[in-house]
C-alpha cells in the first residue's frame, strides 16, 4: 500500500523548478531538524508519492513527487541524528491549490497541514491526496 506524503519548501530555498530540474535523479531532502519530520522520512517506503508545497510565499500545492532513496544520513548534518530521503519530480499541479483553498474545504479539514501547518514533513491520506490532486487538475 502507497503512502502520501507532503514536503513543504520556501521557494527562494528550494523551489519546485530546481527540483524538476534535478530530474529522474532526484534530491536529497535535506535540512530538516524536526524529529516528527524526521521520523515520518524514516517510514517512506520508494515509490511513495507526495506534495510538493511552497510554504510561506505562495502557500500552495504545485508539484507531485516519489521518494526514490529510503532514508539515510542528511548531507548538510554533522550528527547522526539528522536523517533525509531523496525524492524526485513527477508532475505538475497544473492549477495550484491554495492553502487558503485547502482550509476551506470540508473534506480536507483533517488534513495534517491545516492543524499543523508547521510541520515540514507530514503525512497525507490517501483521499486527501486524490482530492487535491482533483482539484489542481492532475490527470489520473
Amino acid at each position: 500500500m502507497a503512502n502520501y506524503w507532503l514536503f513543504k519548501s520556501e521557494p527562494e530555498v528550494w523551489s519546485w523548478e530546481q527540483q524538476k530540474a534535478k530530474g529522474k535523479a532526484g534530491e536529497e531532502w535535506t535540512g530538516v531538524r524536526n524529529y516528527q519530520a524526521r521520523n515520518f522520512m524514516r517510514t517512506m517506503k520508494l515509490g511513495d508519492k507526495g506534495f510538493f508545497y511552497h510554504s510561506n510565499d505562495g502557500r500552495e500545492v504545485v508539484g507531485i513527487v516519489e521518494v526514490c532513496k529510503l532514508a539515510h544520513k542528511d548531507s548538510t548534518s554533522d550528527v547522526d541524528t539528522w536523517e533525509c530521503v531523496d525524492i524526485r519530480a513527477v508532475a505538475d499541479v497544473p492549477r495550484h491549490v491554495t492553502l487558503d483553498e485547502i482550509k476551506a474545504d470540508p473534506k480536507l479539514k483533517d488534513m495534517v497541514l491545516v492543524n499543523n501547518s508547521r510541520l515540514s514533513v507530514q503525512p497525507v491520506s490517501e483521499s486527501e491526496f486524490k482530492h487535491i490532486c482533483k482539484l489542481g487538475g492532475v490527470k489520473a
